[in-house]
């Protein structure tokens, strides 16, 4: 991927026919689609819930994002690993059945506590509880979604376009993220609509019943792709075969049980002295560790580390920001509709990253997209000292939509790189890593919302981002530089420069002639 060259495959090469109907295609974006509805509706909703729930204070938002970000966090990498020991049909089984089933009992709950507004005083004990389960519900749901982005993104799309032209596997990450903020531009807009026109209980109720029908109709095409495409099937058994235990490793087994039944006294005294390795061994067989131990040696561990930077902000139109706007004044269809023009120009880096990806390679598309995004968070930082309230509001949001050109450009190129340069065995685990070290950030985000919980001083969690984005591209740029042994082809400005400056000197001469 590294040393390919910058220009295009040859047009007969790209328009080489698929080797399955390009229909079931389509039947994987519409149940990717399905999926990530439901997850945005709620993403987007929970703030302006528990803003509503608790007044003046960002602690109850944030609180929750502790709750499901700790729990991704936590349990990402065992949920790699699962995804990479299960057969496909029994992940896609669990992934649906449980995220639906979550997202259906978190909006129930919030009906609940909508329509009965008095449980806060009069039984604290019972609002507790329908928080608690409103938090367990969407952590659960969370931890079913990445389990569903591991499988499609980090492992289906891999193995469909394995055999293709080269083409498709770029084009299939960008129609994924594509359709990923399609929903984060039109499932707010949604949701604040129904939020501001109607009311708060009729959203978390539209989100409940969104889930109950949609399950059948997600499974039914999903299984549609799995059985239409051979090579899914393929490698699926694969990976039953691989996780079984070898024959050597059924001997080296064996020979341990043997020798730890008959060991004697004289055997105890090097036992002793080598403990300290022995538990460093087990330690290192348990799933979490041994996950994060494939991880940390990959070669593309620096962006992903730079990506996972990205997580720590406050700058997205996410649950934080969210309230913070509500507190400021701002409408909640407002809010919906600045996050839609953010998922538009998201949808735009879909778009444009395959063209700067053909042309730049993937490792430079990511240099510049990074440090684009930069530069766009910078104007936000800059609305803090707007005087007027609204007029920041609005500064604030509009340098968080621009940064979103960069931000996904990024992200894909980072996504592509972990594809290319991970081995096929390593594939889930990393994923499952990489979204739990995204967690572990976004987590940190929250626990600074708790500390710092009083919306006046958002300015503070605004300047703490931008650092951390600043980190971010740092350390990918240092990567880039380990790689390419340079940032920027400065030996190609040398010609440029050296006509600029001829040009002026026939210029002066020309003057000094006449």
């Amino acid at each position: 991927m590294l040393n390919r060259p910058l220009i295009s495959e040859p047009q007969e090469q790209q328009r080489q026919p698929l080797s399955f109907p390009p229909s079931l295609l389509n039947y994987l974006y519409v149940g990717h689609f399905l999926a990530r509805w439901g997850a945005r509706m709620w993403e987007f909703s929970v703030g302006l819930y528990m803003i509503n729930v608790w007044p003046d204070s960002l602690a109850l938002a944030a609180a929750y994002g502790v709750v499901e970000s700790a729990s991704t966090a936590l349990v990402g990498p065992v949920v790699g690993r699962l995804v990479d020991k299960f057969t496909y049909i029994k992940v896609l089984r669990l992934w649906l059945l449980s995220q639906n089933f979550s997202f259906m009992i978190a909006g129930g709950t919030v009906v609940a506590l909508l329509l009965y507004e008095d449980v806060k005083s009069e039984n604290f004990i019972v609002f507790l509880s329908f928080i608690l389960l409103i938090n367990i519900s969407g952590a659960v749901g969370g931890l079913s979604t990445l389990a569903g982005t591991i499988l499609v993104e980090r492992e289906w799309v891999v193995v469909i376009s394995e055999g293709q032209h080269p083409g498709v596997l770029t084009k299939m990450n960008a129609t994924i993220r594509r359709i990923d903020l399609v929903c984060k531009l039109f499932a707010p807009v949604v949701s604040g609509f129904i939020i501001s026109f109607v009311s708060l209980t009729a959203s978390a109720l539209t989100l409940a019943i969104w889930n109950i029908l949609s399950v059948c109709l997600q499974y039914w095409l999903l299984m549609s792709v799995y059985n239409g495409i051979p090579a899914l099937s393929e490698s699926s058994q694969k990976r039953v075969y691989r996780s079984l235990p070898t024959d050597s490793e059924r001997s080296s087994l064996t020979d341990e049980s043997r020798n730890s039944h008959y060991l004697g006294d004289n055997d105890l005294e090097p036992l002793d002295h080598g403990w300290m390795r022995k538990v460093i061994e087990r330690i290192s067989r348990i799933s979490y560790f041994s996950a994060w131990k494939v991880y940390l040696e990959q070669d593309v561990v620096l962006p992903g580390i730079a990506l996972a930077l990205l997580y720590f902000t406050v700058l997205s139109f996410g649950t934080l920001m969210t309230a913070a706007l509500v507190w400021q004044g701002i409408p909640a269809y407002i809010i919906g509709i600045a996050r839609g023009i953010s998922a538009t120009i998201g949808i735009l880096a879909t778009f444009l990253y395959p063209v700067l990806e053909s042309q730049l390679s993937t490792l430079r598309t990511g240099l510049w997209s990074i440090w684009s995004q930069w530069t766009c968070l910078v104007v936000c930082v800059a609305s803090i000292w707007v005087p007027n309230k609204l007029g920041a509001a609005y500064l604030l949001m509009g340098g968080v939509a621009l940064s979103r050109l960069g931000l996904w450009m990024f992200d894909l190129a980072v996504i592509q790189q972990m594809q290319d340069q991970v081995p096929e065995s390593d594939r889930c685990v990393v994923g499952g890593v990489q979204n739990s070290l995204q967690s572990v950030l976004d987590l940190t985000t929250y626990v600074m919302g708790i500390i710092i919980s009083n919306p006046r001083d958002f300015w503070k969690l605004i300047i703490l981002s931008l650092l951390v984005v600043t980190l971010a591209a740092v350390l990918y740029s240092i990567h880039i530089y380990r790689v390419r042994k340079h940032l920027f082809h400065l030996e190609k400005l040398y010609p440029l420069v050296r006509i600029v400056f001829s040009d002026d000197h026939m210029r002066c001469s020309k003057i000094l002639e006449s």
